[in-house]
């Protein structure tokens, strides 16, 4: 599945996962160079970028990554995998406009990545890491599958309207956001995420899922090491950058690569992307939005 020959990784690599298409390359080459920016350890940093299809220009942005800063940047896209995609048309169709089944490339990670890797970060493009990476990396699992924040919003998340909880949870619990994961991969692999669904949501409550973010709550309840919400600090303002928060993550609309938002750390963000990638996608974003107009006019 891999585009590129990648050496065989010595057992001390630190290995990072991210799931992204074409429309979130640039987001993607910022998280990545920012995990090189605040580490010592870049040299043994592995990125495994699973992707559908993205253009030559993109992967070779991407790819600089390793003339920049040593580390090794393997693709796999997963668009040309059948088998896989077969596995992922079995949960729930998309119904938001701004995701798309990529995301559902987050439960099969592990079938992914080679068998070699034992311990896998995963992180979602839209995120901002300001702590060596080895800090997470370095987590004690106390025997447990992941580690994740819990998550600030997660009785939202457990509940449809008028906080009536999902049938399949219950709001009391814990409920982690899983952008930023930390995985065993032998107890992540084992796993059999359809199936779980299968058992546990009645098929007149699957359409309320929230994709694989629910799915891997139900399928991880009891099995997560939550961590605090330092460790994912969710759709930060500028008065938020006082708490100094370890890995920033811009959930909401206001993403930091937007012209006219005010995230926190929007500047050091802009620097981690480069002003002419910056430049460069939001060019590209103008375009997607004027062919769309077009398409509905």
């Amino acid at each position: 599945m891999s585009a590129d020959f990648v050496p065989e990784q010595p057992s001390d690599s630190i290995h990072i996962a991210l799931t992204f298409d074409d429309n979130f390359w640039a987001p993607t080459y910022a998280t990545m160079r920012g995990i090189c920016a605040t580490t010592s350890l870049r040299q043994t940093i592995h990125f495994h970028l699973i992707h559908t299809a993205i253009s030559d220009q993109h992967a070779e942005r991407l790819r600089s990554i390793h003339a920049e800063y040593g580390s090794t940047v393997q693709f796999y896209d997963i668009s040309r995998d059948a088998a896989l995609n077969a596995k992922i048309q079995a949960f729930p169709k998309i119904r938001s406009r701004n995701l798309n089944t990529i995301v559902y490339a987050r439960l099969f990670l592990c079938d992914i990545v080679p068998a070699s890797v034992e311990k896998l970060i995963y992180i979602d493009g839209d995120i901002l890491v300001r702590v060596p990476i080895e800090q997470f990396y370095t987590i004690d699992l106390g025997g447990n599958a992941i580690a994740a924040a819990n998550c600030p919003h997660r009785v939202m998340f457990q509940s449809q309207r008028d906080l009536v909880p999902k049938a399949y949870f219950r709001t009391e619990d814990p409920y982690f956001n899983a952008g930023f994961l930390l995985i065993d991969t032998k107890k992540f692999r084992a796993l059999d995420f359809a199936a779980i669904v299968e058992a546990r949501v009645a098929p007149n409550q699957r359409q309320n899922l929230y994709y694989d973010q629910d799915i891997l709550n139900i399928a991880l309840r009891g099995n997560c090491k939550l961590l605090d919400t330092s460790w994912n600090f969710q759709n930060p303002l500028i008065i938020h950058e006082s708490f100094d928060p370890k890995i920033v993550h811009y959930t909401g609309k206001n993403k930091p690569w937007r012209l006219f938002s005010s995230p926190a750390f929007k500047r050091q963000y802009r620097h981690t992307m480069k002003n002419d990638v910056y430049y460069q996608f939001a060019r590209e974003r103008i375009a997607r939005r004027i062919k769309r107009l077009l398409r509905l006019a």
